[in-house]
């Protein structure tokens, strides 16, 4: 991860294909379901509950920063909150723009390298420590939500796909965690999957690195990946503070999506809502699309069926929601990430400017 912007920039193509399958599952969806039908109930939608949609969203962004803020002060130092929060704008963008949101943790750590001079492997534990916190409610959601789905009268097959992707979920999740408390289960894990790739890498690398050398360095960073990891989850006020900003985030966010299905006038039971949701939130960890555009909308469509809402109306909502929570955050994280990209590209001419002066 040397260079991340790079990273995005050589895959740009893949990202805007990917856009445009997601796109077109969108309006294949829409059109399936009646364009008419759905134009209308968006036209007869309350713009002041929109306008509600949004602040939710922003106050989720706003808790979002300050927990991650708070993260960084225990494993290092943290950059004032302004700072944190322009950071995590950033970050959005990469997670929005990859499939599986996988591209937003790595974004954190090399901004936080490049800028203000902290370790990639500490800022990549702050935010994949981060990103525990985030699970926490979900993971304790998707058991009931599992059970619940068990019992709704649903098609085997869709039964078993939901059941199956919560479990795959909790399983990563829990990996992930054992792995940041048990580091040498964490270095066997990497070291496994690195061997059979280096001799590949060798051949088209100009640096003659020997694999014991790519060891001690993997196992380098692993240690100190793992040291920040135990540190952030082990300090009781981060705990205990992270754990609160975690469910008053997720409560904030089941909120918001009743708040989409409220500018439409529709008032779905909030307990069916909060399972259907939480399922929904897993469907976009899928590696897939970016935000799984599509398969997201497709499954809830699915599941509020069974509590009798309209599929015009979720796909509605679901227009409303990702307005919020996905459309407006890209491209404010889009600025972001582009204000970073010029700052690191400026910051590396002066550095080497002043040693050719000096050399």
């Amino acid at each position: 991860m040397e260079d991340t912007y790079a990273l995005i920039r050589e895959h740009k193509w893949k990202i805007i294909i990917s856009f445009a399958v997601a796109a077109f599952f969108i309006f294949a969806i829409t059109f399936i379901i009646g364009l008419n039908d759905v134009v209308d109930a968006l036209e007869k939608a309350s713009l002041e509950l929109i306008l509600l949609n949004f602040a939710l969203e922003a106050a989720i962004i706003l808790i979002w920063a300050l927990r991650w803020k708070l993260i960084l002060e225990v494993m290092d130092k943290s950059p004032k909150y302004t700072t944190v929060l322009t950071m995590l704008l950033a970050s959005l963008f990469g997670n929005n723009v990859t499939p599986g949101s996988a591209g937003g943790e790595p974004l954190r750590a090399y901004i936080l390298r490049e800028v203000e001079g902290m370790p990639f492997e500490i800022g990549f534990a702050s935010a994949t420590s981060d990103r525990v916190f985030e699970f926490l409610p979900f993971v304790l959601i998707s058991i009931i939500a599992a059970l619940f789905v068990l019992s709704w009268e649903l098609p085997p097959l869709t039964r078993i796909i939901v059941v199956i992707m919560i479990a795959l979920t909790i399983i990563m999740f829990t990996i992930m965690i054992y792995a940041g408390l048990r580091r040498e289960i964490a270095q066997r894990i990497i070291i496994s999957i690195a061997k059979p790739i280096y001799p590949t890498f060798a051949r088209f690398s100009k640096n003659n690195i020997s694999f014991r050398e790519v060891t001690e360095k993997l196992i380098f960073y692993v240690n100190r990946f793992s040291d920040g990891f135990v540190m952030s989850l082990q300090d009781r006020k981060v705990f205990i503070f992270g754990f609160f900003l975690s469910f008053a985030m997720w409560g904030i966010d089941m909120t918001r999506m009743y708040v989409c299905f409220s500018s439409l006038g529709t008032y779905p039971p909030f307990l069916p809502l909060v399972i259907i949701y939480t399922i929904g939130i897993f469907i976009s960890f899928l590696p897939l699309l970016p935000g799984a555009w599509g398969i997201r909308e497709a499954t809830l469509i699915g599941l509020f069926a069974v509590i009798g809402i309209s599929a015009d109306i979720v796909m509605a909502a679901s227009i409303i929601d990702r307005l919020a929570s996905y459309i407006a955050p890209t491209i404010i994280g889009a600025v972001a990430a582009l204000y970073y990209g010029r700052k690191v590209k400026n910051m590396a001419s002066k550095t080497n400017g002043t040693n050719i002066k000096t050399g």
